[in-house]
């Protein structure tokens, strides 16, 4: 296995309204910082991650290749899924070993339509598509069942949005929004608040293995273990409380010894269950950035967890750090990558 590591991050000033900009030019500005930040202008692989019904066109996003300078032509891909998913197949190219760069970025604009009906459009269309459920109902059946088993209150979830909205009023990129309060529900038991916003934004990551890694960067958070897992598309023949995917991914990554973890939790209670499922004590630090919870961009939001992870390594506050992304209802499909200070982790 070739060493690979996060050499650079760069992310949007997150917005919870409508700018006016179109997605390419809310990915233009990240894409110039990461080429600042590395020197580099071309990249030896480039990989997105973006939703085509955000905008409601097909192939919406070969329009942001015309932020990357794509001539002379490049070699590049995409995938229908958050960038977190970019970068697996980015670092799956660096390990065939024809490139020693890769550019990934993921970007989104919800705020220009409805994205709980977007959402829906993931579902199989058999059976619950035609119902209408939308992600937050199907949250909020998770929640409930989750609360029952684990003996967990709604004070408790509070507790995680508290948190989150705090840390997030701290991060320069993140929704500064205020204390939760009040009691009425979005979808009980969940309230408002247990719901990550509405988000726009984007954010960018490079990888580079080996010598390439040392050159662009002082201190490159390596990646010594990196593992997605997918649960069954069916909610009724999975249990709800629990995150499978998410521990199994944990265990092939190697998420011990884990002094930060960037979880993608979209709604309060999905923090406490991966916690669970990744074996994270009391003494490991969750979402210092404010999470999803602060700034959710649709398909950015789990390449930002990575990102952050990565950001403790660079300024060396830590030397060992998780990043966790999430796909589909009730944690359908969980990535995890391991990240660290030294190549053998």
């Amino acid at each position: 296995m070739r060493d690979v590591a996060v050499v650079a991050f760069a992310q949007s000033r997150h917005s919870a309204e409508d700018q006016g900009l179109a997605e390419t030019e809310i990915v233009l500005p990240v894409i110039a910082e990461i080429k600042e930040r590395t020197g580099l202008s071309r990249f030896g692989f480039t990989c997105s991650g973006s939703c085509d019904y955000l905008q409601g066109a097909p192939f919406a996003f070969v329009s942001a290749l015309d932020t990357l300078g794509a001539w002379p032509p490049i070699s590049e891909s995409h995938v229908e899924m958050d960038g977190a998913w970019a970068l697996y197949e980015a670092w799956v190219k660096l390990q065939i070993g024809q490139t020693d760069t890769a550019l990934v970025y993921g970007f989104g604009k919800s705020s220009q339509g409805d994205l709980r009906a977007i959402m829906t459009q993931q579902l199989d269309p058999y059976h619950l598509a035609p119902l209408g459920v939308d992600q937050v109902s199907m949250a909020a059946m998770q929640a409930r069942a989750y609360m029952d088993r684990a003996g967990v209150k709604e004070d408790d979830l509070r507790a995680v949005a508290a948190r989150s909205r705090a840390s997030g009023r701290d991060n320069p990129f993140a929704l500064h929004l205020p204390d939760p309060e009040g009691d009425d529900y979005d979808v009980a038991p969940l309230h408002p608040y247990d719901v990550a916003p509405i988000t726009d934004g984007a954010a960018a990551i490079v990888l580079a293995a080996g010598d390439t890694a040392r050159e662009l960067c002082e201190r490159p958070a390596w990646i010594t273990g990196i593992d997605h897992r997918t649960e069954p598309h069916s909610l009724g023949v999975r249990d709800l409380t629990r995150s499978e995917a998410a521990r199994i991914a944990g265990e092939k990554a190697g998420a011990t010894g884990i002094e930060v973890a960037e979880l993608h939790a979209q709604f309060s209670h999905e923090e406490l269950i991966l916690r669970e499922a990744l074996g994270l004590g009391g003494g490991v630090t969750v979402n210092p950035s404010g999470g999803a919870l602060s700034a959710n961009p649709v398909m950015a939001a789990g390449l930002i967890r990575i990102g952050e992870a990565a950001s403790r390594i660079h300024d060396g506050t830590a030397s060992r750090t998780l990043g966790h992304a999430a796909s589909g209802p009730c944690l359908q499909q969980n990535l995890v990558c391991v990240l660290s200070g030294e190549k053998n982790g």
